[in-house]
């Protein structure tokens, strides 16, 4: 394949060597002649474990060479990955103008150029910028998305040090592209690269490395306050961690990353209570800590929110016990939400099966009738009555049931979904997603 890379910094110059050590057929483009020098005398720009091996090797083999010219790279090439810079700005904004002046040379370089041209933004850019870079092209090159050329966001996953190993051994390969010709050309792109494939819409591809490395950021300071918050109480914080990060099972794990409604439960809450309590005894100062507990207000505050915006007044929630399958109400953040929109004079009708048993039976009974007896009142004895005596059903955890249910609700009542019953719907007419 011909591929031509925009920018020469880190991770173009490690995509130049990785990809000409695949075979195919590279020109690097960069405004600096001397980086464009070093690659056409087969010297690496920057300094990375090996890299200097494979720019030689794709130097003497003529596979990998250098320019300023972006016309001459663009009608030599049927793909183009942008790696230009995207440094923050004083206000904590991206600056995205070195990716926008690309696509705007690249733009002018199509107007000549009669073949079908592919470009993916391997830059880390803000969800939007594909949206933005596609206007820019069009209107610079006349020509139309999908018809004449396809963009798309493919974002990179390299660590200095480690780049070129990360480069043939990803956690996964992303592309976030709407046109099926470039879908097919990166496809064959990445065929030799050991890691799944996952085709999603721009935005979603964009997002995706700002998650992860938020994600990363969060690990690492969660691990410093606990070995700040360990070190105080005279215990060695690399082996709690270590113990912690041996569980794959809910540690390091998709259990709990999940987008949805506020934890709640007899854990949770009270254990982030007693350690920030512990910390601060002990002078131990835990931002991301003592965050947890206000975060998770904000998202029950997020679920009322939604309801308000729906203007009306008779509302039903089908399951409201901490999680489904369950009768525990304990700090239940469903009840947080019943018990202010009660407060606010809204109609309720609840239904929780595991509830309704409970109140007869099970071991809540008495903080059922004896603690929450305004809400004990409002239980109905099925779904599809709470469905019929309310203009907006709220689901509140994922009973099998209320799955099964949910494609008869009727179109003029609005559902609110705190705990994506169905992973296959998002907000779209009638269905209101918490997070999607």
């Amino acid at each position: 394949m011909k591929i031509s890379v925009f920018g020469l910094g880190y991770v173009g110059a490690v995509s130049c060597g990785c990809f000409a050590k695949e075979g195919h057929q590279v020109i690097g483009v960069d405004i600096n002649e001397h980086k464009v020098t070093l690659i056409n005398s087969g010297k690496s720009p920057i300094v990375e474990k090996g890299l200097d091996d494979l720019i030689a090797f794709g130097n003497r083999n003529k596979l990998l060479g250098a320019t300023t010219d972006v016309e001459t790279a663009i009608q030599d090439t049927d793909l183009s990955i942008i790696c230009v810079g995207t440094p923050s700005q004083i206000n904590g904004n991206i600056d995205l103008s070195y990716i926008f002046k690309v696509c705007g040379q690249i733009g002018a370089a199509l107007q000549k150029k009669s073949s079908f041209h592919t470009i993916v933004i391997r830059s880390t850019v803000v969800p939007g910028t594909v949206r933005q870079c596609i206007e820019i092209i069009e209107d610079v090159s006349g020509k139309k998305h999908n018809k004449e050329f396809g963009l798309g966001s493919n974002p990179e996953f390299l660590r200095e040090g480690t780049a070129i190993n990360d480069f043939w051994h990803p956690p996964y390969t992303i592309i976030g592209i709407e046109s099926e010709k470039s879908q097919e050309l990166l496809k064959t792109l990445y065929q030799n690269i050991d890691a799944p494939i996952h085709f999603l819409k721009p935005e979603e591809s964009e997002m995706i490395k700002y998650a992860n490395n938020n994600f990363h950021a969060v690990k690492i300071t969660f691990a410093n306050e606990i070995g700040n918050i360990c070190k105080a109480l005279g215990v060695d914080g690399h082996v709690v961690m270590d113990i912690v990060s041996r569980d794959k099972k809910l540690n390091l794990s998709s259990y709990y990353m999940k987008p949805g409604y506020a934890f709640g439960g007899s854990c949770l809450p009270k254990d982030v209570r007693g350690l920030n309590y512990r910390a601060k005894l002990l002078d131990v100062k835990t931002p991301l800590l003592n965050s947890l507990l206000s975060s998770n207000e904000n998202q029950i505050k997020r679920g009322l929110q939604l309801v308000y915006n729906t203007g009306k007044r008779k509302i039903g929630v089908l399951g409201f016990a901490f999680k489904a399958g369950t009768d525990d109400l304990r700090e239940s953040p469903m009840i947080t939400l019943i018990e202010t929109l009660i407060g606010k004079g809204y109609d309720l009708a609840l239904f929780d099966a595991n509830v309704l048993i409970s109140k007869l039976m099970g071991k809540n009974k008495d903080f059922i009738i004896g603690r929450i007896p305004h809400i004990s009142r409002l239980l109905k004895a099925g779904a599809e009555q709470v469905i019929e005596e309310s203009e907006v059903i709220i689901l509140g955890n994922k009973s099998e049931e209320f799955k099964e249910l949910l494609p008869s609700i009727p179109k003029n009542k609005t559902i609110i979904d705190l705990v994506r019953i169905d992973k296959d719907k998002i907000t779209q007419d009638n269905y209101v997603g918490i997070c999607w």
